[in-house]
């Protein structure tokens, strides 16, 4: 489907293309990789590759709702978005849109891809395409004051939408630029700098210790297995993984870390001893200068020995040897991070939604929805309690 319109002074005609079938999803490819590398939105979390592997593995239910946006022959702007559906959204007759990514794979960053220089073009002809269909709008993972449907918002605020932002998670990173692996102990906090270096003078006094990134196809998979099974079994301890947990993540990982690896973006460590005992693995990739830490995993046995500490200092000392401009450890406030990253961005949730009666219902419904579950998670805090001292 294709709504176009003629834009004064320039006199291009703006086309909207709703993207709705995988082929049409596939075909765009060359585009949007184009497109996403003359944008300021340009990260992992937004290429091709992995918004499209999500779609196979992950979407669920969801119905693609990509809008494309050209003016004359030029592709200035996509949207990758999808449409749910839960009972509750049937029962209101509600068209939810949310952002492609969506949900425990861990997407952050995500925003409209735009070209330099067309954002307001864009924008404007989005805004209007919105005021007219009334979806809802539930965005999340955005880097506040700076995702650019936050000025989307500001259009639509301005027509009466209404609009609702919270905080809800923060991205430690660190910023390398001009630095040198010596130059950035050097930043460290003089206990965190002694601490990795004694840990890791330990390990090589104790085992043969090695530390290598996969290079290959052939051995891709087997590496991406170790990661699983070391995250696994780290968090079994902690009530067990979001992240690592299901077939269809797996199966995700397995799509993806193929067609990163083939792109030059997959950064997959492996910390073996002894030749053949992997104590722990770290998966991340490079993309444009830039390292995005995923996940990592370590074999409880070998905590003593604070394997975890170890292989996140060596994954940096390796990221600023491979011409990384910024470590980004992406969403999460665990306290191991901040050992490492002293700067942050925080990420909002955005929803929107037109003044509408169905609208009015759709967000009401929704906020009891989430007070109920949120109840119960109270209930089961306080139930699991004294379980939870008695085992300390």
């Amino acid at each position: 489907m294709t709504r176009s319109a003629l834009t004064p002074p320039s006199g291009h005609i703006i086309v909207l293309e709703v993207i709705e079938t995988e082929k049409r999803f596939e075909e765009i490819r060359e585009e949007w990789t184009e497109l996403l590398a003359h944008s300021s939105a340009d990260c992992i979390f937004l290429t091709w590759e992995w918004l499209h592997a999500w779609w196979k593995h992950l979407a669920g239910s969801r119905k693609l709702h990509i809008l494309a946006i050209r003016s004359g022959t030029s592709l200035i702007a996509i949207v990758p978005l999808a449409s749910s559906s839960t009972k509750l959204i049937r029962l209101a007759h509600i068209r939810p849109l949310e952002f492609l990514g969506t949900g425990s794979v861990g997407s952050d960053y995500l925003d409209i891809i735009a070209r330099r220089g067309k954002e307001d073009e864009a924008l404007d002809f989005l805004a209007d395409y919105l005021l007219r269909e009334k979806f809802v709008l539930d965005l999340k993972q955005l880097v506040e004051n700076r995702a650019l449907v936050l000025q989307l918002a500001a259009r639509l605020q301005e027509q009466g939408w209404n609009r609702s932002e919270i905080r809800t998670n923060i991205c430690p990173f660190i910023d390398l630029a001009g630095q040198t692996w010596k130059s950035f102990q050097a930043a460290l906090g003089p206990k965190h700098r002694y601490n990795f270096h004694r840990r890791l003078k330990n390990l090589h006094r104790e085992f043969d210790a090695r530390f290598e990134c996969v290079v290959s196809e052939d051995k891709r998979s087997a590496a991406l297995g170790t990661l699983v099974a070391l995250h696994n079994k780290r968090m079994q301890e902690r009530g067990g993984s979001d992240g690592l947990h299901t077939a269809q993540l797996v199966a995700f990982h397995e799509e993806l870390t193929q067609l990163a690896l083939s792109k030059g973006w997959l950064r997959l460590f492996v910390l073996t001893l002894n030749g053949d005992i992997a104590a722990a693995a770290l998966y991340g990739f490079m993309y444009r200068n830039k390292f995005y830490f995923y996940q990592s995993g370590f074999d409880p046995r070998y905590s003593p020995y604070s394997v975890g500490l170890v292989t996140m200092g060596l994954a940096i000392e390796a990221a600023i040897e491979d011409g990384a401009n910024e470590f980004d450890l992406l969403h999460g406030d665990e306290k191991y991070k901040s050992l490492w990253a002293k700067t942050q961005r925080d990420l909002v949730r955005l929803e929107l939604s037109p003044s509408t009666p169905r609208a009015w219902m759709y967000r009401k419904s929704i906020g009891l929805n989430r007070l109920a579950r949120r109840a119960v998670r109270t209930s089961l805090s306080m139930l699991q309690s004294p379980l939870s001292n008695e085992a300390k």
